[in-house]
């Protein structure tokens, strides 16, 4: 079923031109875990450029964050269709939501 799935789901993005980049939602205090991977490598076969988007950044530390932007962009870098920008943000605290609109707004 899985595999089913993602070959549907490979068939989508793959013929979607207008498609300029999709945005993961990887939650800030677990990092890129392995179901992430997955997905942007999903991504990758498919020729889809992505960005992540690193919710609940508050919840962790500051001097935790340096680490955890260290860890995604080492995990980003095995992947040729990832933007290079990271994009952190809060729903609570509304950190990084402009940002987000922005970028989502210049692809439009």
């Amino acid at each position: 079923v899985v595999e089913k799935w993602q070959r549907l789901l490979k068939k989508y993005l793959s013929g979607r031109r207008s498609l300029r980049r999709a945005f993961v939602l990887i939650d800030a205090r677990h990092g890129v875990k392995s179901i992430d991977e997955e997905i942007l490598s999903l991504l990758d076969s498919a020729a889809v450029t992505f960005q992540c988007v690193l919710t609940k950044a508050d919840k962790i530390k500051a001097h935790e964050q340096e680490a955890l932007l260290q860890q995604v962009r080492g995990a980003l870098s095995k992947h040729p269709a990832a933007y290079p920008e990271l994009i952190l943000t809060s729903s609570e605290k509304g950190m990084g939501l402009e940002t987000l609109r922005a970028t989502i707004a210049g692809l439009i």
